[in-house]
């Protein structure tokens, strides 16, 4: 099967530098708005916010604003019932929280846990908790993982909204780490794991920190640079390796720690994103510098998945891919200056 050939399947924006994250909006009332992020090698970098005219069939850049460094991933508040403040949290030199308007964008808060304030290190990642959209966790090249909480103020003149603190940080790993996610096990507020340059996924429980559980380690000490958790079964997560000669993602079962129960290795070069479908417990989207999108059926886990069920190729390396939670039949990829949405 193959996404070619269906009309109005795609629908394609041009930003006007190259896109690095990207992440879909979850509220009800904004269906096809996405937050894009540019990746150029200098201080100055740009947020777009587009949307998707359903009139027009084209999306619209509804609001540009500007970000220092390129950002390392960004996420709009997982609000699905649109009861909080429209905010959008972005990491890079530091977490920041913006508060998104009709017209204009404006920083909130601006999360900084370093004492020595001179220097910080740079923020590989962070996830926003769904089930207590007041916890963020962030992942640091310094070893450590913050759990940050938020407050929301009253609206008092132009005092900003949404305050912050640090809850607890913590030494997740032995070098950097690149990945943090929370999970959805035990009520979905209080587990998260992460990976990184070690080459392990641990996991971690924020009602007991003194000690986490390794899931895995790479047998090659590989660094492991993204994580994801499967939406419908939180015993199910997934990983990737940097430039392992696998170039294989990874399918870990946390009740069997250390053994993979599924290895996807159709891809031909680097594999950059990985997401699981919200719908469904045994479909992954995975994509590669090999231009490849790849959607696996993975319900015959332990068996071996030899094939995708679905497979796309890009215009260019697709850096980076979101399956969109609140419309399961519509995933977003990026490469080179693109954003695609393909319905599947």
């Amino acid at each position: 099967m193959s996404l070619h050939g269906k009309r109005k399947e795609i629908y394609k924006y041009e930003a006007p530098w190259t896109v690095y994250a990207m992440n879909w909006s979850v509220r009800p009332d904004k269906r096809f708005r996405l937050a894009l992020g540019s990746f150029v090698e200098e201080y100055n970098n740009k947020v777009q916010l587009v949307g998707l005219d359903e009139e027009s069939s084209e999306f619209i850049c509804r609001n540009t604003f500007d970000h220092p460094y390129p950002t390392t991933k960004l996420m709009w508040i997982p609000d699905t019932k649109g009861v909080y403040p429209d905010l959008l949290a972005t990491s890079g030199d530091y977490l920041r929280v913006w508060r998104v308007g009709e017209t204009e964008t404006r920083l909130e808060c601006l999360l900084n846990n370093n004492k020595n304030s001179d220097f910080c290190a740079p923020l590989t990642s962070f996830d926003w908790n769904e089930v207590d959209p007041y916890l963020l966790g962030t992942s640091s090249i310094d070893t450590t993982c913050t759990i940050w909480g938020l407050e929301t103020g009253q609206v008092l003149g132009r005092v900003n909204l949404v305050s912050g603190h640090v809850k607890t940080q913590l030494i997740a790993h032995d070098k950097e780490v690149y990945d943090i996610a929370f999970s959805r096990a035990g009520g979905g507020r209080d587990m998260f794991a992460s990976v990184g340059a070690d080459g392990s996924v641990r996991m971690f429980d924020l009602r007991h920190l003194e000690h986490s559980t390794i899931i895995y380690e790479d047998p090659q000490h590989h660094p492991l640079l993204r994580l994801c958790w499967n939406k419908q079964d939180p015993n199910y997560l997934a990983t990737m390796a940097m430039d392992g000669m696998e170039l294989a993602v990874v399918i870990l079962d946390v009740r069997v720690p250390c053994t993979p129960v599924a290895r996807l290795n159709n891809h031909r070069a680097c594999v950059n994103g990985i997401a699981w479908a919200p719908h469904s417990s045994c479909h992954i989207c995975t994509a590669a510098d090999d231009h490849q999108a790849l959607i696996w059926d993975i319900q015959q886990m332990p068996r071996a998945i030899e094939d995708p069920i679905l497979a796309y190729t890009a215009e260019g390396e697709i850096n980076n891919v979101q399956w969109a939670s609140t419309q399961p039949d519509w995933i977003a990829i990026c490469y080179n200056n693109c954003l695609e949405i393909l319905r599947v």
